[in-house]
């Protein structure tokens, strides 16, 4: 397993290295301190599972980063470590195509178990967005989804419990299995709602769940320690 940290912080970086190391033994760190070598290295590593990524660091705005790093690796997941858990900040980071947003102040635990859902293909969102983004319609809230409603929102019925389950943390398999449908269908349902809520990914798409009300999870098995883990 290969990972990136990019991170102006030494410090920050040598911890979350230690942390890091429950991952697995074969485990395999690089380093980055700006968005210049963030890129740098981006361009010439192979085989890259994930980017732990800081959003403050010198080269160029973080959102002009963030978006620079998904253009030279679409396929690999990029996870916000951040200081700060501003829910515009974050929607916007989730705009752009991260994969997960950590708060820096999380615990190793949930670290780790956050990490872990998003390389098996997952997403994760700090508990805050997901709480305070379920205002819907009227026009309150903010950032993405700010006025969705489900009376204004475009999808069919069975969209609507696919979509709710995708917000519940369920995989296409899952999705397919509850709804007694083939996974290629489920394939169809996803890529139809993404379109009518006009977002890019998966992540865009719990957001939008949680805008719906639609993101009542199984407690004690989808956030554990306190936080709140999307599968995906």
């Amino acid at each position: 397993m290969k990972i990136l940290i990019a991170d102006d912080h030494e410090l920050f970086r040598d911890g979350l290295r230690l942390v890091l190391g429950d991952l697995g033994p074969d485990l395999q760190v690089i380093e980055a301190s700006s968005y210049d070598q963030t890129l740098e290295i981006a361009n010439r590593e192979e085989g890259l599972d994930l980017v732990l990524l800081d959003l403050v660091m010198p080269g160029m705005p973080w959102n002009e980063g963030l978006g620079a790093v998904k253009r030279r690796l679409p396929a690999v997941p990029v996870v916000i470590l951040s200081a700060s858990e501003d829910r515009r900040l974050v929607l916007e980071a989730v705009r752009l195509g991260a994969a997960g947003f950590i708060p820096k102040t999380s615990s190793s635990k949930v670290m780790l178990s956050a990490l872990r859902l998003v390389m098996s293909g997952g997403v994760y969102l700090p508990p805050a967005l997901i709480d305070e983004s379920s205002v819907v319609g009227g026009g309150r809230g903010d950032g993405p989804h700010a006025d969705l409603s489900l009376d204004s929102t475009p999808l069919t019925p069975r969209q609507r419990e696919v979509l709710a389950l995708l917000g519940q943390g369920k995989s296409n398999k899952e999705i397919a299995r509850i709804l007694n449908l083939s996974e290629g269908t489920v394939k169809l349902h996803v890529t139809a709602i993404l379109k009518a809520l006009n977002v890019s990914n998966r992540t865009g798409a719990v957001v939008a769940a949680s805008r719906l009300g639609l993101t009542s999870l199984n407690r004690g098995e989808a956030e554990p320690m306190g936080d709140r883990v999307v599968n995906g």
